[in-house]
């Protein structure tokens, strides 16, 4: 399942802002994916307004992954499997254990 959406898709609540060549970003994509959590993937190698938002949010780095858990919701800079799971089942995207 791609997780690039489409205009004719429903967005998902959640944004990933990362990089392909990144490997946090593929360790939590493959996570959200194994998950069945969809989300909207954003690559900041391609999108000025997306990494000045990351910057905003991760003391003026470009921090990937940088993901927005729903609007208005917590932004994870770099989050590791376990705190991103974590704030996934507080926010009621996955199922408490």
């Amino acid at each position: 399942m791609s997780k690039e959406q489409t205009s004719q898709a429903p967005s998902p609540a959640i944004t990933f802002y990362g990089a392909h060549w990144c490997p946090d970003s593929r360790r939590s994509r493959r996570l959200l994916d194994g998950l069945g959590v969809p989300y909207d993937f954003v690559d900041l190698d391609q999108d000025e307004v997306a990494s000045a938002f990351v910057r905003e949010h991760a003391r003026g780095h470009r921090t990937t992954p940088t993901i927005l858990l729903g609007h208005g919701g917590p932004v994870l800079v770099e989050p590791s499997d376990e705190d991103l799971v974590a704030a996934l089942r507080d926010r009621g995207f996955v199922a408490a254990a």
